[in-house]
């Protein structure tokens, strides 16, 4: 199978069989001379190409879309453009094998759920360019009526306030996002840009304007995470950031900014599979179709 993240600046694809084994990751940088389509379908031969023989070969394909996706019909892209809504048509066409397009924090908790945190009902949050929420109900997918559930970072967290692609203003994204913190952190150090790494170097060694960015980063997501409690009061809160990922306590830091009673009922936990959960996610849902099975879990990841 190969289960494809369609990032905002990289695409990243893993090949794996149906137990999620065997698997091997590669990372493209965006190439801003093909539309996004085009360069997709020269990676996927590719890696098809690549694949080693097998009495069934390619059985399935998975896209983690970064934007709102409904029976795979992407709706909405903020980031990006899609020439082809129905990309799922578009790329069986051409690869003749089912494909999947889902929304990748609905591949997140799907792959969490499969493959690490075995719990019914979880919450996953994926920080990165934007932040998007994987919902798990009972061990469902829950994805409301039109595919906009889970689009969590654009709920509205200062009203009239930083412009959103989406049209709206003040966005949760706008803030807390990665490209957010890092412009906020950029823009006080007098910087064009900064990377996550470098980041992270200037936060650990005690910067200021650092430590600022990340405290208003702990605030808000403290205030999102009690939103998310009162909401859905889920097993467990799975966060997803290279923030949270690489910088020890931050995930402790942020549960004890919430005051209320029911921040002992909050479970908070960092992303076991961390960025390969949207294709790990991918391959299971690949795995269910081909199998024609309803539940997926490799218990020793």
């Amino acid at each position: 199978m190969i289960a494809v993240d369609l990032g905002v600046k990289k695409i990243t694809i893993l090949t794996g069989d149906l137990k999620g084994k065997s698997c091997t990751v590669k990372e493209y940088p965006i190439d801003p001379s093909l539309s996004l389509e085009e360069y997709l379908i020269s990676l996927l031969h590719k890696t098809k190409s690549d694949l080693p023989k097998t009495p069934c070969g390619l059985v399935g394909i998975s896209i983690g879309i970064y934007g709102v996706v409904c029976d795979d019909l992407v709706l909405f892209t903020p980031y990006y453009d899609l020439k082809h809504s129905n990309l799922k048509n578009y790329l069986e066409e051409e690869f003749q094998v089912p494909v999947i397009v889902e929304n990748e924090a609905n591949l997140s908790v799907i792959g969490e759920a499969a493959c690490a945190e075995h719990f019914k009902n979880m919450i996953f949050l994926n920080i990165h360019e934007g932040v998007g929420m994987g919902i798990l109900i009972d061990g469902e997918l829950y994805t409301g009526q039109n595919g906009y559930a889970g689009e969590f970072g654009h709920t509205i967290l200062f009203p009239d306030g930083r412009p959103c692609p989406c049209g709206n203003h003040g966005c949760l994204e706008q803030y807390i996002s990665e490209a957010s913190v890092l412009n906020d952190f950029a823009a006080a150090e007098g910087l064009e840009n900064v990377s996550v790494e470098r980041f992270i170097q200037y936060y650990q060694e005690g910067n200021p304007n650092a430590r600022k960015v990340m405290q208003d980063f702990t605030h808000y997501i403290g205030i999102s995470l009690n939103t998310v409690l009162h909401t859905f009061n889920p097993d467990v809160i799975v966060i997803n950031s290279s923030f949270t990922n690489y910088i020890p306590g931050l995930i402790d830091e942020i549960t004890s900014g919430i005051q209320n009673r029911l921040r002992w009922y909050l479970h908070v936990l960092p992303a076991h599979l961390q960025d390969v959960s949207v294709l790990m996610g991918g391959i299971s849902l690949c795995s269910r179709n081909f199998l024609g099975i309803s539940t997926f879990k490799l218990l020793d990841l």
